[in-house]
């Protein structure tokens, strides 16, 4: 063990760790839960903490061997080969102070050693003096969990989106000429084609993308800049802008200082934007996963119209029994991503006069949610959706027996009659095609292009007028 001492007194640290005093003391004050924040928001903090150091040097504010050494440190930060220099847990002080110091300790002492000093000794670089010149936990974190989240969706989530997005367009081409019944409140509803279900799937995640991407949007305003308050007090003129441009330079981003740092310091509002897009995005997704576990359910017993996968065994005690496994994983997450989205918006409004005190369980949940999303999407495209096939014989049976295809006679002999058609045919364990000819409700070739169910799943076409 080595000792440290703050203004609160002595600290004992072990030997080897590169975090100081203030550190230690959230280690021994937050045994709480045993998360810490993962690789997209350290790799965060050491952007914008090389960002901030380049500035400082920029605006001559920070010694330029100091500062090599601080961009050197952090860059070590970036890359993750310090991850395990991060044991603070997510529930710490609601600023994430805690972490904001860690990394401040950390990257002083990393520099330190860069510069052949001694690990601890605040010197020649400070932890406080110089890794975090011109700025607070107030803005630094919630800016790390903007990089990160944007990051996150850029990098994980929208590239996730599209690869399912695709995989579901090439199905909706592949199962075109498949006839099935359309289903409305559980029910027998007139024939889709599943190529038609399959190209909703796909429009319904590129609405996602969408909002995925405004979620990336509501993410833009960097609050760097406003320090403690909102009021920059400790930051040179010109700061923000010069770290943020750093910033962008370096990781092809284009965030923005915030338009008013009153606002960007005291609320989290941009993150419970992006927060409730993204549960959107997960609802969506649970829906596509839900219905694809449906159409496939079975074999012999449900369904049965689709054939899922079979990735791994079902059962412990049923032999032989697959279960759609994948469109269940990625139900659980979308299920977790709303409850994430719930404590983010308590969180959100957690916040009192000039600062939220809840920014670390809100970085947490919504980093969480994009990277559970991203690996959920992945491995439900590749693991599900890539290896579908079709009982066209199931889907055909169907079709036939459904007695919606009486809503095909209704425009030639009248609701009532087609509904008596439809009873009767429910009664009698027959088709409505069966009934309908038995009765001689209309001659057998139109009767035949009114029960056409391909016909049935486009609109009706025009009639020409020829004059």
């Amino acid at each position: 063990m080595r000792t440290e001492r703050d203004f609160m007194g002595a600290v004992e640290i072990p030997d080897g760790a590169l975090w100081g005093a203030q550190t230690q003391r959230a280690i021994t004050n937050f045994p709480i839960s045993g998360l810490t924040f993962g690789r997209r928001f350290i790799e965060a903090l050491g952007l914008v903490k090389r960002a901030c150091a380049q500035a400082n040097v920029e605006l001559g504010m920070l010694d330029g061997e100091v500062g090599d050494a601080i961009v050197r440190a952090c860059e070590e930060v970036i890359a993750g080969s310090l991850d395990d220099q991060f044991p603070v847990d997510v529930f710490q002080t609601g600023s994430g102070t805690s972490t904001n110091m860690n990394a401040n300790e950390v990257i002083a002492n990393r520099a330190i050693q860069l510069l052949g000093g001694e690990v601890g000794s605040r010197s020649p670089v400070h932890p406080n003096d110089h890794v975090n010149r011109g700025q607070s936990s107030n803005d630094v974190i919630p800016t790390a969990v903007h990089v990160a989240a944007v990051t996150a969706i850029r990098d994980d989530l929208v590239p996730a989106l599209w690869h399912l997005r695709d995989a579901l367009s090439a199905k909706a081409v592949a199962f075109d000429g498949v006839v099935k019944i359309g289903r409305t409140h559980l029910q027998d509803a007139t024939p889709v084609r599943l190529g038609q279900e399959f190209g909703g799937y796909a429009s319904q995640v590129e609405k996602g993308i969408e909002r995925a991407e405004r979620a990336a949007a509501a993410l833009r305003e960097l609050p760097l800049g406003g320090t403690a308050v909102g009021t920059g007090v400790n930051a040179p003129r010109g700061f923000a802008v010069k770290a943020i441009a750093r910033l962008n330079e370096a990781h092809g981003t284009d965030f923005v200082e915030a338009a008013d740092h009153f606002e960007a310091n005291a609320s989290r509002d941009g993150i419970v934007e992006a927060s409730g897009l993204l549960r959107t995005v997960a609802v969506g997704l649970s829906k596509v996963a839900d219905d694809v576990r449906w159409l496939g359910s079975g074999p012999r017993s449900g369904l049965g119209e689709l054939r899922l996968p079979a990735v791994q065994p079902g059962s412990s005690i049923m032999p032989g029994k697959v279960n759609p496994v994948m469109a269940e994983a990625l139900i659980m997450v979308a299920a977790q991503v709303r409850g994430h989205d719930a404590t983010i918006a308590m969180a959100g409004a957690g916040g009192h006069f000039e600062l939220n005190t809840m920014v670390p369980v809100m970085a947490y949940d919504l980093l969480s949610s994009i990277a559970w999303l991203s690996g959920a999407v992945r491995a439900f495209t590749d693991r599900c959706i890539a290896g579908l096939e079709v009982d066209e014989d199931c889907c055909r049976r169907e079709v036939e027996e459904s007695l919606a295809l009486a809503t095909a006679l209704a425009p030639a002999i009248g609701y009532d009659r087609a509904a008596e058609i439809s009873e009767e045919a429910y009664r009698s364990g027959r088709t409505v095609r069966e009934v309908a000819l038995e009765r001689e409700v209309l001659p057998a070739a139109e009767l035949d292009r009114a029960l056409d169910a391909r016909r049935m799943t486009e609109p009706e076409e025009e009639e020409q007028d020829e004059n």
